[in-house]
């Protein structure tokens, strides 16, 4: 049970308890029906649990008990339905509590009457007595001003979320600009010289370096990442197209560098969010860069398994790092981390005893949206 809902019953509780003990110091008709008389005192405060969830049910059925009540002899207070005139006016029935409050009006006197205690004259005075206008008035007020309250802050927060929302698109669009006027030149400059590189030592007849032939291929696969992360960047549905499906590509090309990479699937295939897809194809993208850059390593290996409710994604080489002089972490290995962590994941990346680097990432399946 909730805090609100243990908060309801209290209150429910406590009016039931102070209707009660007011009908106890009641001077009771003989002829009453009494124990009814105490049970829809009771009832009437008792339904209170339930005026967050049905507040037009508790407002009526609460009117009901203060007549019968009434009828039944007890001129107690109707302490419980100005609770539910406030409840019923803060969830935004103001018809409903308005022509409710008009019949409970006009049949209070009517229920005085019936209890055979009072001329007319004195059903009507009574009657105020039970349900003041006052008293009345000022629950709705209450009720209406805490709705029109709660619906501005929710109006507030929503512009504050739209302001948000509106900050982040023109960054990212100042991003996108940023990137495109300092890197796509100097990446398609790469790029064109090392094909035109490439296409005369073909011409001459010469053997082309593999070293070239490298450049050639990772200055394509720049362009292509950063047209993708252009796009991605100037429209937030559009996501850079990489994951699970394009690592044999990935791990083909990092063997153009000299590191010599092998793949290993293992467990049954299953779809993946494409967030969990995307986040796996950057670790090991991001790895085999280290490999290549850091770990003077001639192998590597990468392994993906699929298992009930999350993809493992781990990284092994033979390069120099061991338990006694671990890296630095960089730039690279922190945006794995932040990646990971925001999906829920848990990412590992330390030396092995045997020497070599391992960065293993457990990437969780069904909490990812």
């Amino acid at each position: 049970m909730g805090s609100a809902r243990l908060r309801d019953w209290a209150v429910a509780v406590a009016v039931a308890a102070i209707l009660v003990t007011a009908g106890l110091s009641e001077h009771r008709s003989p002829s009453g029906p009494v124990p009814l008389g105490y049970a829809l005192l009771a009832a009437g405060g008792l339904v209170l649990a339930a005026r967050r969830r049905a507040p037009v049910a508790v407002l009526v059925v609460s009117g009901l008990c203060v007549v019968g009540y009434q009828a039944a002899g007890f001129a107690v207070f109707a302490v419980a339905y100005l609770v539910a005139v406030y409840s019923a006016m803060r969830a935004g029935h103001r018809v409903a509590t308005a022509l409710t409050s008009v019949v409970l009006l006009a049949a209070l006197p009517v229920a005085v009457l019936v209890s055979g205690r009072h001329d007319t004259a004195q059903a009507f005075a009574q009657a105020r007595g039970v349900l003041e206008l006052a008293w009345l008035i000022a629950a709705a007020s209450a009720g209406e001003a805490l709705r029109q309250a709660e619906r501005r802050a929710d109006e507030a927060e929503r512009t504050r979320e739209e302001s948000a929302l509106r900050r982040a698109d023109e960054e990212r669009l100042h991003i996108a600009r940023e990137l495109h006027d300092s890197l796509t030149h100097q990446i398609s400059v790469i790029k064109v010289q090392a094909e035109a590189a490439v296409h005369v030592a073909r011409k001459r007849g010469e053997p082309v370096p593999e070293a070239l032939l490298a450049i050639r291929d990772a200055g394509r696969e720049a362009a292509r990442e950063l047209r993708a992360t252009l796009e991605a960047l100037r429209d937030d549905d559009t996501v850079p197209p990489y994951g699970l499906d394009d690592l044999p590509g990935l791990v083909q090309r990092s063997g153009a560098t000299g590191l010599r990479t092998s793949l290993t699937i293992e467990g049954d295939r299953a779809a993946v969010p494409a967030a969990v897809g995307r986040t796996a194809y950057r670790i090991v993208q991001e790895s085999l860069t280290n490999v290549a850059r850091h770990a003077r390593a001639g192998v590597a290996s990468v392994r993906v398994t699929y298992r009930p409710g999350a993809v493992v994604v781990q990284v092994d080489d033979d390069g120099v790092a061991t338990p006694q002089s671990p890296p630095v972490p960089g730039v690279g290995l922190l945006g794995m981390r932040e990646r990971v962590t925001a999906l829920g994941g848990d990412l590992r990346a330390e030396p092995r005893g045997g020497g070599g680097f391992t960065v293993r990432a457990e990437l969780p399946v069904d909490r990812t949206p």
